[in-house]
């Protein structure tokens, strides 16, 4: 995989509790890799995405968040100091609302979205998938900004079936949430990539 770890150690989310701010993590069976600060256009993408899927949700038990948000993935009913996997998705959707707390959200949320990188496009698509996938996060959203293309992920009897892939154009709805769209060409205005 493309990011640094942290070190050889196996680690627990007591640990990464305690790490500086400074420098984000991942855990990921206990493995810490380091996260990369993303550029601009990543972030503006993220907003965007952020913006409309937030203005869908409104008035609806469910809620979006944006990262930085831990998201623990317990493996069974082990305590959070325990936990071995923790993520930080660039946006989720939570519609449970006794899964989150002040420390972020313990188990799956139901929709995840990455906004992909060079540096970060393997991690994503194979080392957090498979995370996401033992958690059982509803829909994975692996998103391709430069090359304009969706990776879809969805859970069918606790496993992910075969990617479905689509052009960053027109509106799609989130699987999970139909009444929910994403109008890929305003998001590209928004962002002056149009």
């Amino acid at each position: 995989m493309n990011l640094p770890k942290r070190d050889f150690q196996f680690h627990t989310y007591a640990e990464y509790c305690t790490w500086p701010d400074d420098q984000r993590y991942e855990l990921i069976d206990g493995v810490a890799y380091a996260m990369n600060a993303p550029n601009r256009m990543h972030q503006e993408f993220v907003g965007e995405l952020y913006f409309q899927i937030a203005a869908a949700l409104r008035d609806r038990p469910c809620r979006i968040y944006v990262s930085p948000f831990d998201v623990r993935l317990p493996r069974r009913n082990e305590a959070d100091e325990q936990v071995t996997t923790v993520l930080q998705p660039d946006l989720l959707i939570v519609c449970d609302p006794s899964k989150l707390d002040e420390r972020g959200c313990r188990g799956a949320p139901d929709w995840v979205a990455e906004i992909l990188s060079p540096a970060t496009a393997s991690y994503d698509h194979i080392l957090k998938r498979s995370a996401y996938e033992a958690a059982g996060v509803g829909e994975y959203w692996l998103v391709h900004p430069v090359d304009r293309m969706l990776t879809v992920y969805r859970l069918e009897h606790g496993r992910y079936g075969i990617p479905q892939y689509y052009e960053l154009s027109g509106r799609l709805a989130l699987g999970v949430l139909p009444e929910v769209e994403v109008d890929w060409e305003q998001l590209f205005v928004a962002i002056g990539k149009a």
